[in-house]
């Protein structure tokens, strides 16, 4: 793959190659409808791939969190053409690196030192480059390990690269009015957070300590002393990304207990710690040679505050979610209906989340599930695309719900999409012991 040697960081640098980007998407549309006036029964899927293919090649090329936001999209298989997810998904774990002169002048700007003056061994061509930063092996006193490098001027161009997609997220969300404000700035607050190697380091040592008791399940060890605010240094892990791995044979009984342990481990995250690792790409978890689950990156860590927790989680439960009453309070509580609402939206709204919850939450409501059941994947994509062609919606403000639903929602959207990939049918109350091991008192709703 071709290497970087230099990456926009001003803000008229990376604007320009927002506004080249744009040209050729609007070149598309061009070629699209002149091939339409010719042919009018010619559908979407070339003008889709190739604006995918055009903004994808932008994005790389600038990194750092417009590039985070299309991986968000890729996550989510129902909201997004075919195209853009296929494309999209590759910022997952595979952009241009930047290039070996490059990651020695970064390296030193960030540590202070040269890569070889701190390690014994330091491959200078990456293993692996995502969205925010690039991994290096290493090795230090016989141990084999893994240094992430954050990318030059990302933390920096936060707040401009969010500027840049803000339109095209109103207009594709339906925001409206000051109120959508919250919204950008939990996903600006959470991106500063990823930026902050130091702090992911702290959170990465928390979260492993705190699930270590979990079977099947591994994380690497962190060194504190070869890290910094741009720089990780922590175990090499041996493994396969889950998504080549599950595009290999493996067994259904492999397929279960891979998902059982990345079920559990969420559910222990969200009922015992209250904080989840809310990034649940193929690109953050490997599997061993051993088959057991790997889990890495924990720079996106969703705090779960109990007033967001409680309800969110009581309408995971029929009883709640089929009383009209308790429904309808649980809905204020959540932000999701709102107290200068009409009653026609009032009612608009209580059916629509009415018929989305009742299928989301399909999993909690049984003891065993099956996400490779094609069937509910196929109510979701119909109930996706019911909603995104209503045009009584479009009128109506889509500035729905709490902030916190849009880590939450992205962590089950993530998680539910891993589990399908692994065929998997889970236990979905089997994480409660787990709970018990370390003391913690279930809510009432669980």
């Amino acid at each position: 793959m071709k290497t970087l040697d230099r990456i926009p960081t001003s803000k008229i640098g990376r604007t320009t190659e927002m506004v080249k980007t744009g040209v050729k998407i609007g070149g598309n549309y061009i070629k699209y409808y002149s091939k339409k006036a010719v042919n009018p029964s010619m559908d979407r899927s070339e003008l889709d791939e190739d604006n995918a293919t055009d903004i994808y090649d932008g994005l790389k090329n600038l990194k750092g969190s417009a590039l985070k936001v299309a991986q968000m999209l890729s996550m989510d298989k129902s909201l997004l053409p075919g195209a853009y997810v296929e494309k999209f998904s590759l910022a997952q774990f595979s952009v241009p690196p930047l290039s070996a002169p490059l990651v020695r002048k970064t390296f030193k700007k960030y540590q202070g030192a040269f890569p070889e003056e701190v390690y014994d061994k330091f491959s200078k061509d990456s293993v692996n480059a995502a969205s925010i930063g690039q991994v290096h092996k290493a090795e230090k006193d016989g141990k084999e390990l893994a240094v992430k490098i954050q990318y030059p001027g990302v933390a920096d161009s936060i707040s401009s690269d969010l500027a840049m997609v803000k339109p095209i997220a109103i207009k594709m969300f339906n925001l409206k009015g000051e109120d959508s404000k919250r919204y950008f700035s939990e996903v600006e607050d959470k991106l500063l957070e990823e930026t902050d190697y130091n702090l992911e380091v702290d959170q990465s040592i928390a979260i492993t300590e705190a699930c270590s008791h979990i079977p099947n399940l591994k994380f690497p060890k962190y060194y504190p002393e070869l890290s910094s605010k741009r720089i990780i240094t922590m175990d090499w892990m041996n493994g396969k990304h889950l998504s080549e791995f599950v595009a290999l044979p493996f067994s259904q009984e492999t397929g279960k207990k891979l998902g059982q342990t990345l079920w559990d481990f969420y559910m222990f995250q969200m009922h015992g710690l209250k904080a989840v690792h809310a990034d649940p790409h193929p690109g953050n978890f490997l599997i061993s040679p051993e088959e057991e689950l790997i889990a890495i990156d924990f720079g996106c860590i969703k705090q779960i505050p109990d007033e967001f927790y409680v309800p969110y989680f009581e309408l995971a439960v029929p009883a709640s979610i089929n009383n009209p009453e308790i429904f309808r309070e649980k809905l204020f509580q959540l932000e999701i209906l709102r107290k200068d609402d009409s009653d026609k939206e009032i009612k608009y709204f209580s059916t629509l989340f009415h018929e989305m919850l009742s299928l989301f939450t399909k999993p909690f409501q049984e003891k065993t599930f099956d996400f490779a059941d094609e069937s509910f994947w196929d109510q979701i994509s119909s109930l996706s695309e019911k909603y995104s062609n209503d045009k009584e919606l479009r009128k109506m403000n889509g500035n729905r719900g709490s902030k916190h639903f849009l880590y939450i929602n992205r962590t089950f959207f993530g998680l539910y999409n891993l589990l399908h990939d692994l065929k998997a049918t889970v236990n979905t109350r089997d994480y409660v012991k787990y709970l018990d091991e370390k003391g913690f008192v279930n809510h009432p709703a669980l």
